[in-house]
């Protein structure tokens, strides 16, 4: 069980549209997935007894490999006067301010999880405290501050 946020430590709400992302994460993912792209191209090049096949193989892989990392990449959450949108891996879903009713970020978990009016959760990966623990905490309160104040919810970061 989590005890609330004193008021003291409720964010101020941001000014709308406002997009909230695991910004460390994506720039170690992108700065991966172009290293290990040009190290594969570079290899393809400069191995002489590579057939072309095999050249186009090490590219292929390279690119392949940076595409994964940028759909890795991809989650993010924003939030408007409407409502939020939650972009995770391959989905993207919007919901009304109303729909949320709680906004959760527990020790341990991998990512912000929201109780939703229909009984269901949703996964908010672009909320993650993977590498930035403080930012993500800051991030889960501003968006339970805004579900509090445009929605019906609430919420336990």
């Amino acid at each position: 069980m989590t005890t609330p946020v004193p008021q003291s430590e409720s964010p101020a709400l941001p000014e709308l549209p406002v997009t909230f992302r695991p910004t460390r994460t994506r720039v170690v993912l992108l700065t991966v997935g172009a290293a290990l792209l040009a190290v594969l191209v570079v290899i393809a090049v400069l191995l002489p007894a590579l057939s072309p096949g095999e050249r186009l193989s090490f590219v292929f892989t390279g690119l392949l490999f940076f595409l994964v990392l940028l759909l890795l990449s991809r989650p993010k959450v924003v939030a408007d006067s409407g409502g939020v949108t939650v972009v995770n891996l391959t989905t993207r879903r919007r919901l009304e301010w109303a729909e949320v009713l709680r906004v959760n970020l527990r020790p341990g978990d991998p990512w912000v999880l929201l109780d939703l009016a229909d009984g269901t959760s949703l996964a908010a990966m672009g909320i993650q405290p993977g590498i930035a623990r403080d930012q993500a905490v800051r991030d889960a309160r501003t968006l339970r501050a805004l579900a509090e104040a445009y929605g019906t919810g609430e919420s336990t970061v």
